[in-house]
């Protein structure tokens, strides 16, 4: 009899210390500490670099208004993109450091560590999704025509435009141009370098048709008179305009995810908006 209650007790201390053992190294055993994770916090998140180093890396191609533009004369970038880079690192204790690109290889420098954050009405694409994250998306978009305005019921469908001695005109290296590519067989396609004079092309009658991004068809036809939008409530297409964000870093993008979804329903980006689109 005093033999059993002796090994009891005995099994009652070890299940104590076998619970204690387990407590104590319950973190280590969940989930998050796995190597993986574990080898990911070693390298660091950029939700730690960004406020550590004081700057966060922007690539951006300074060449598509209202989003960004990079004024030739002063090397300056403003834009409705360009505004919410400054809240973003602000919203990291950091400020901006804009690191020029081009639409080809955004994502590319985005990929190879040459900035933190790729802005500037990037559209999301399954392809550039091969190579980077992409935050909640900030605006619904698609592609639709931009014309002369004597021009504008001439090019109301896809079939009006892709017909022999129309003049279609295309930035190169986006999706602008893929979506050209993809449309255009039998009307005449010009890929124009520089996407800051492209409607200059049209309006000095050197070009019919540009079609591109709905909300920039709205600002050229608020800046330039000449040209009209073109359905840019029913354009051709469905897209939708994010920020890429460097692939595997989980950490950096939901937090860019809460501050998009923050700045879409406070009245930050709103705001911004409002301000490119009535100067």
């Amino acid at each position: 009899m005093r033999r059993s209650v002796t090994l009891s007790a005995l099994a009652a201390v070890l299940a104590a210390t076998a619970a204690g053992s387990a407590l104590a190294a319950g973190p280590a055993a969940s989930p998050a500490a796995s190597p993986a994770a574990a080898a990911r916090h070693q390298r660091g998140t950029l939700l730690d670099r960004v406020p550590e180093r004081g700057v966060l890396r922007v690539c951006t191609t300074g060449d598509y208004r209202p989003f960004t533009y990079r004024d030739p004369k002063s090397g300056n970038y403003t834009g409705i993109d360009i505004d919410m880079a400054r809240d973003l690192a602000k919203s990291l204790d950091a400020k901006p450091a804009f690191v020029p690109t081009t639409w080809a290889k955004l994502v590319d420098d985005l990929a190879a560590g040459r900035c933190d954050v790729g802005m500037g009405g990037v559209s999301v694409t399954l392809p550039r999704a091969r190579k980077a994250y992409f935050s909640e998306p900030y605006l619904t978009d698609g592609k639709t025509p931009v014309v002369r305005c004597e021009d504008a019921e001439k090019y109301q469908t896809l079939e009006d435009i892709d017909q022999p001695g129309v003049r279609v005109i295309v930035n190169p290296g986006g999706t602008n141009e893929q979506f050209a590519r993809a449309h255009i067989k039998r009307a005449t396609l010009t890929v124009h370098p520089d996407n800051t004079t492209i409607f200059d092309e049209i309006i000095e009658g050197r070009a019919d048709v540009m079609m591109t991004d709905a909300s920039e068809t709205r600002y050229q036809a608020k800046i330039h008179p000449e040209l009209c939008a073109v359905h840019p409530d029913k354009p051709f297409s469905f897209s939708e305009k994010a920020y890429a964000l460097p692939r595997g870093d989980q950490e950096f993008k939901e937090y860019v995810d809460q501050w998009v979804h923050l700045a879409t329903h406070d009245g930050t980006y709103a705001k911004y908006e409002h301000d490119w689109m009535t100067r």
